[in-house]
């Protein structure tokens, strides 16, 4: 199993909205596609304009066709076209299990 930290850094203010959209038109589609959404949280401290998604894949090679497919869906790029306003940064990490 392996795990992916996905940090999305948003414009002052941007969480609220971002979250709004998600919830309405994105987050259905990205669950079903992806699987398991272990954690969606905010930080407390530091640059709390953020949203951290922490996602569990099966292998590597599960994450890589998952996240292929995601890119693939029609609805899923209206939503990304939706929320890139609000986008300054994107960051990804993937952890094994230590």
């Amino acid at each position: 199993m392996i795990h992916e930290i996905r940090t999305y850094t948003l414009v002052p203010g941007g969480v609220r909205e971002y979250l709004e959209i998600y919830n309405k038109v994105g987050r259905g589609i990205q669950t079903q596609v992806l699987g398991s959404l272990v954690a969606l949280m905010t930080p407390e401290s530091g640059d709390i304009n953020q949203l951290i998604f922490l996602w569990a894949f099966a292998s590597l090679d599960d994450r890589t066709r998952r996240r292929a497919e995601l890119m693939d869906d029609p609805a899923f790029a209206e939503f990304r076209k939706s929320v890139r306003h609000l986008l300054v940064r994107q960051d990804s990490r993937l952890l094994n299990a230590a």
